[in-house]
């Protein structure tokens, strides 16, 4: 029996321009039988592979790697709009979006550390895959807490700053210049530096969620007993 062809469901435009390049690309999609997790595992495929040729070192080997996290970031929107557009959406295939996306960005910053290799800074030698290891770690534990957060707090509670139609995360969009300009070291030393204080900031906005959900169900506890006392 042939399933009926759907509609692409009317919702509003994204507001960043990734997003609704995205959409545009996969509106063509709704009707076929390619769904949001193919996308996703093409998106986790290739970050993986640009993480791995970051790991290489090298110059054109990096350069490679970034155009491939570039391409990757982009496809990463792709899954989400054909979800919207077509109404396939499942609680499963959200985990397989945010643990694709926790995979590679580790992977990323893994693999531009092992690419630096050991370097001389301030007199000391520092194994920059380490400090990759850190800043991996680190945006792991901020996926995670923003994972909970969403489902405490839903999708707003997550939402990212967007200014001029780019997000936070579109700053990934500069890492050829990273590359090009061969300032991979410093980058992954920045990065070992700031994703642990983005991580405590994270935290910090988990804790407040969480007292913000905790409230309601005291006060409705609360008043249960008193309810009881009073009978």
């Amino acid at each position: 029996m042939n399933s009926t062809p759907h509609t692409p469901i009317n919702v509003p435009p994204p507001r960043t321009w990734d997003a609704r390049l995205a959409r545009r690309l996969v509106t063509p999609l709704v009707n076929t039988r390619v769904s949001p997790n193919h996308l996703t595992t093409l998106r986790l495929l290739i970050g993986v592979a640009g993480a791995l040729c970051l790991a290489r070192g090298g110059f054109a080997w990096a350069n490679a790697g970034a155009v491939l996290i570039v391409l990757s970031n982009f496809v990463d929107h792709t899954d989400g709009e054909l979800a919207r557009i077509s109404g396939k959406t499942s609680r499963i295939g959200h985990f397989y979006d945010l643990a694709s996306d926790a995979l590679v960005t580790v992977m990323l910053f893994m693999g531009m550390g092992i690419g630096a290799g050991a370097s001389n800074l301030g007199g000391f030698t520092v194994d920059a895959g380490w400090l990759g290891a850190v800043a991996g770690v680190a945006v792991a534990l901020i996926f995670f807490l923003r994972m909970r957060i969403e489902e405490m707090a839903g999708k707003a509670g997550t939402k990212q700053a967007a200014v001029g139609g780019f997000e936070t995360e579109d700053v990934l969009y500069l890492l050829p210049i990273v590359t090009l300009t061969s300032v991979t070291m410093p980058f992954v030393v920045a990065a070992s530096i700031g994703a642990p204080l983005f991580a405590v900031w994270v935290m910090i906005d988990y804790w407040r969620v969480v007292r913000r959900t905790a409230q309601p169900s005291a006060a409705a506890a609360t008043e249960t007993t008193q309810a009881w006392a009073g009978k």
